[in-house]
Formats: C-alpha cells, structure tokens, sequence
C-alpha cells in the first residue's frame, strides 16, 4: 500500500464522518432534499467566485459557493412561506434554476477552465494527493485533506458547544423559543455549516458523493437508535464503512472511487434497512409473523372454552376441525398448537384432544370480557 493510497483513504473517513455528522441533523428534521439543493446550486457560487478570483484555487470560491448554499435554504423557506407550494416542491424549483445558470455560464463563459460537469457531479478522489499544501518547501500533505479536516473539526465544535440548542431547535423549535433563543438563528447557522461542509467536499468527491455521506449513514443510523449521542457516533461509523469499503471495491473493480463509496453506502443503508434489530424489515416480519401467532393463539384459546363442557367440544378440539373453522392453512395450524402449548394456554390429551390448562382459561375469560 503506497502512501497516496493511505491518502485517499484518510481524506476518504475525514469527508464521510464530516458530512455525516450535519446529515443527523437534516435526517432528523426530514430535511434530506435539502443537501441534495445546496450540493448542486453552490456550484453557481464556484462559478461565479471564479469570474471574480479568476483562479480556481481561490478561497473566494469556498466563500462563494457557501453564500450560495445558505441562499438556496433561504429562497426554499421563503417560496414555502408562500403556501403556495409544498416544501419538496420549493426545493425542485430553486436548486434546478440555480444549477441550470451555473451550467449555462460554464458552458458559455468557462469552457477552457477545469469547471467540467463530470467532475462537479462525480469528483476525483483519487486526484487528491495531488494537489500539496507546501510552505516553504516543506511538503504538508493533500490540500482537500486539510480543507475537510478543518471543516470536520468545525462540525465537531459546533455540535459540540451547541449541542442542546441544535437538540431543542431540531425537535422543538417552539419551546426553543419560548426559551428565550431563536430557532431561525440556529437553523441558518446550522445550514451555513452544511453549506460549508458540502463545499469543502465538493472539489474532491463531488456533489453525489456528498449527497451519499450527508444521508445514507445517518438515515441508517436512525433506524438503530433514537438517541442522539449514539446516532452521531453510528452515523460516523457507517459513513466510515462505506467510505473504506467503497475504496477497496473500486480499487479491485478498478471502477470511480467516488460512484463505488456511494453504492457502498446505499449497500450499508440497505443492509441496516433489511437486518436492523428493532427497525428493519426481517425484524417487522418476525414481529408480525409472532403478533399473528399469538392473536391466532387468542382465538384458539376463546374457542376451546366457549366450547368446554358442550357435547360438540370433542369435535371442536380436534386440530382437523380446527383448520376447518377457522380457515387455517395446512402448515399454519400446527404452529398456533405448538405456540399455544409453548405458551402454557393448551395440552393434549391422551384422545388427541386439545384442552385449557388453567392459564389457558383465565386468559380466555379475561379475553371475552374485554
């Protein structure tokens, strides 16, 4: 493993844990859309810092594309106070017309400047080590890294220090106000970070890949915990996964290290989606396959003792009928017996019969007489 490689994966962890530290936060507001606007309408703020600067290494752009980021939040808010339109549909009409004009002043005024869409929209990771910060000829490592090592160490700070404010602001903005500080503040703070964030990552991975690290890990996290300490942590850990994992899949598939860290981190979304303990889709199964068992089990049980004593019990406690009656499935009538005797409720009898065991009773009566 060379030294670039360590590089490009260093630089690759310190972007997934910084854009996956805010994209809680846009998760938790169902705010998702709104780092999907900001990553691609900055690049109007590129454009036009580098028609000022002229020169694409200027930290004006930074400046610029950040401005234009916290506008598009700002115009998004301000067409949806309209109530004219719905949020997800302010959104669709602000970030495409300031997309559109940066694109069109690329294509018209920039086509000679390394501004190309392909790497607006996919980066190159792996051109990172490249690009050197040296002072004084001495050689201090990748440009971007320093840039998203700075912006993370923002991240930290500000979630940090003002961590029961963004916790009030995200989940009660009224009480956040009624508490004598202003949600809007905190909001369009909050949103210059995100603005500042997806810029940072911008030249390096592009505008998918920041849209993939902002969302994925966080939205998967979320399905694992609801309580904020710990999503912070898991979202940096997921982002962390599907960053190092994404490397190694390209590097093996010789494929972009960008596109692979993004399907990599709709994989890990995917995976928790499927397999989440509490949350994921085999877990609902199960719990649904259990609740059905135990409402059959319900039945079963109301049935044997409206039944108990009459001269019919004998045919209606036989597990044939049983199927008859209820219109039980082959396969699925064993498994409500066996849950019911698991659960204590039945027993056979030495005719094959089912029968109420006392706990088996009780909870019938106390059913009926719900």
């Amino acid at each position: 493993m060379t030294v670039a490689d360590l590089e490009i994966q260093l630089l690759a962890v310190v972007v997934a844990v910084g854009c996956a530290l805010p994209g809680v936060f846009l998760v938790l507001r169902r705010m998702a859309l709104v780092s999907d606007a900001i990553s691609h309408s900055i690049l109007l703020g590129i454009v036009l810092g580098f028609f000022i600067a002229e020169d694409i290494t200027s930290p004006l752009l930074v400046g610029a594309a950040t401005a234009t980021g916290v506008l598009t939040v700002a115009l998004v808010e301000l067409l949806h106070r309209t109530r004219r339109v719905k949020e997800d549909a302010a959104i669709a009409l602000v970030f495409p017309a300031l997309f559109s004009i940066a694109v069109i002043l690329i294509s018209r005024f920039a086509e000679d400047v390394h501004l190309d869409l392909d790497a607006v929209l996919l980066g190159e990771i792996a051109f990172a080590p490249f690009r050197r910060v040296q002072i004084s000829g001495a050689d201090l490592g990748p440009r971007s890294l320093w840039l998203m090592g700075a912006l993370l160490a923002a991240n930290l700070i500000v979630i940090t220090v003002f961590f029961k404010e963004l916790k009030l602001a995200t989940f009660d903005a009224g009480l956040a106000h009624a508490l004598g500080f202003s949600p809007a503040l905190v909001h369009y703070g909050f949103m210059t970070l995100v603005s500042a964030t997806a810029v940072g990552a911008f030249d390096a991975v592009g505008s998918i890949l920041v849209v993939a690290l902002m969302i994925a890990p966080p939205a998967a996290a979320y399905l694992l915990t609801n309580r904020l300490p710990r999503l912070l942590l898991l979202s940096g850990a997921l982002g962390t996964l599907a960053a190092l994992s994404g490397y190694w899949v390209a590097r093996a598939a010789d494929v972009s290290i960008a596109g692979s860290m993004a399907s990599m981190s709709g994989v890990v979304f995917l995976a928790v989606l499927l397999f989440a303990p509490d949350r994921g889709i085999v877990a609902g199964m199960r719990s649904r396959a259990r609740q059905k068992l135990a409402f059959a089990s319900v039945m079963l049980t109301t049935h044997l003792l409206h039944h108990e004593g009459d001269p019919s019990a004998e045919r209606e406690s036989r597990e044939a009928h049983l199927q008859e009656h209820f219109r039980w499935s082959g396969d699925f009538a064993p498994r409500v017996i066996w849950h019911a005797e698991r659960q204590g409720l039945i027993v056979r009898d030495g005719g094959g019969l089912l029968r109420l065991t006392p706990l088996g009773r009780e909870a019938a009566r106390h059913q009926m007489t719900r």
